[in-house]
């Protein structure tokens, strides 16, 4: 069940916010992913996934080797829709904008057999 103190705890942060913008945009993306898009080390990436993922606002799937992050299937609506609204506001962002331009130009995304 999602605690509403960690819930928004994991909004607080920025690096996060930008991670859920880009899974919301996406559907799911891996670590490779997210640290590309971002400029940001691996480790600080995984960091904030694991935050999120104990928050019970992100979700793992593997996928052989790959480790994918999507939104918890049990987020209540509530959050899901704050979520949406904070991406929404953020689409116009200068930082938002190329976390996605960031990620449309990498050439080596892993492919999804099973999304």
């Amino acid at each position: 069940m999602l605690n509403e103190q960690l819930f928004f705890d994991v909004l607080s942060d920025e690096t996060r916010r930008r991670i859920l913008s880009l899974i919301l945009r996406e559907g799911e993306l891996c670590v490779c992913e997210l640290f590309f898009a971002l400029n940001l080390p691996q480790p600080k990436v995984s960091r904030h996934l694991g935050v999120m993922r104990e928050a019970e606002v992100l979700s793992v799937r593997k996928e052989g080797t790959w480790v994918f992050y999507r939104l918890h299937s049990q987020l209540p609506l509530w959050a899901a829709k704050v979520i949406e609204a904070m991406a929404q506001g953020g689409e116009h962002l200068p930082q938002y904008q190329e976390d996605q331009k960031q990620l449309t130009s990498m050439t080596n995304r892993p492919v999804k057999c099973c999304a």
